[in-house]
């Protein structure tokens, strides 16, 4: 078997996105009309419980650019070297400014260079 013909038999067996995998027949169905009797009612949580699983019930699904920094790269903006809580109060978005206050820093203004993407020959990968 070439290295081609096992990726296309990998590919075959990648499910399409958003695709349920599992799948509930009979009573189980989501539109039985038996399934209530079945399936059991989720337990009322206390008023203190509630708070902390907020995040899972009715959260926005997209994070805050500063929860990103944290997470990724474990930078808290969000706090000062003293302890204290920090309120970002702007956003410097304009590349010309961006620019003149890096080269008053003494920073350089330009990115660095990108590099090519390499190149993987398939039939040398295997």
């Amino acid at each position: 078997m070439s290295a081609l013909e096992f990726m296309q038999r990998l590919a075959a067996l990648v499910p399409r996105p958003r695709l349920h995998l599992i799948r509930f027949h009979g009573v189980l169905a989501p539109h039985a009309k038996l399934r209530a009797a079945i399936v059991p009612v989720p337990a009322q949580t206390p008023a203190g419980h509630a708070a902390a699983c907020n995040h899972a019930h009715g959260a926005p699904a997209r994070m805050s650019w500063a929860r990103l920094l944290k997470r990724v790269f474990d930078i808290d903006v969000e706090r000062c070297a003293c302890g204290g809580k920090l309120k970002i109060i702007a956003a410097i978005e304009a590349p010309a400014l961006i620019e003149r206050m890096l080269t008053h820093l003494g920073l350089s203004a330009q990115p660095p260079p990108r590099t090519p993407a390499r190149r993987i020959d398939l039939y040398q990968a295997a």
